[in-house]
């Protein structure tokens, strides 16, 4: 793997110019997710928070809670290199707006997709694994992420099993 440095157990930079990545490299990150309380770890490929445009390889096990969330003036897109994964799009009052089938190019699933608005989203991964790689514009800022009320801060069995019926119900209209 590259040379990198660590900002936290999550989050890590590459200390050199020219990043590669292998799928070595994707096993070894998958390894250090398992050692982080919340199953996640992602490489960065852009060198701090502050550039302009943010690449990064992203690794959630599949008891990782991704808190909905929608990002303030900023676009996102997301490709899946393995795994699969729903994205559940929401609207202002938690209601479901659209269920994304996402998964690796082979599974037959969406591999890709862009969020060009603001737009409350999470995911729902079904697959051990979920490896993706995800670009946005940077700067990083906190406060242009927002998190809804109806949202819990950390993983709560109860609000996961209401997404997870409505995906379902969703799913059957």
């Amino acid at each position: 793997m590259i040379s990198i440095y660590k900002e936290s157990d999550e989050v890590l930079y590459p200390e050199e110019d020219i990043v590669t990545l292998s799928a070595e490299d994707l096993e070894e990150l998958k390894r250090l997710a398992l050692l982080n309380p919340r199953r996640r770890i992602r490489l960065c490929a852009h060198r701090n928070p502050q550039d302009s445009l943010h690449e990064m390889f992203i690794i959630h096990r599949n008891d990782c809670y991704v808190r909905p969330h929608k990002h303030l003036g900023k676009i996102e897109s997301m490709a899946i290199l393995e795994g699969e994964v729903d994205v559940v799009l929401f609207d202002e009052n938690g209601d479901i707006e659209r269920v994304i089938e996402m998964g690796e190019p082979s599974s037959g699933r969406l591999f890709y997709y862009r969020l060009d608005r603001p737009i409350y989203h999470t995911l729902l991964i079904r697959t051990q694994f979920l490896v993706f790689h995800e670009i946005t514009e940077g700067p990083f800022i906190r406060e242009m992420t927002e998190f809804p009320d109806w949202a819990p801060l950390e993983i709560e069995e109860g609000f996961l099993k209401a997404i997870e019926s409505k995906v379902s119900h969703y799913s059957q209209e």
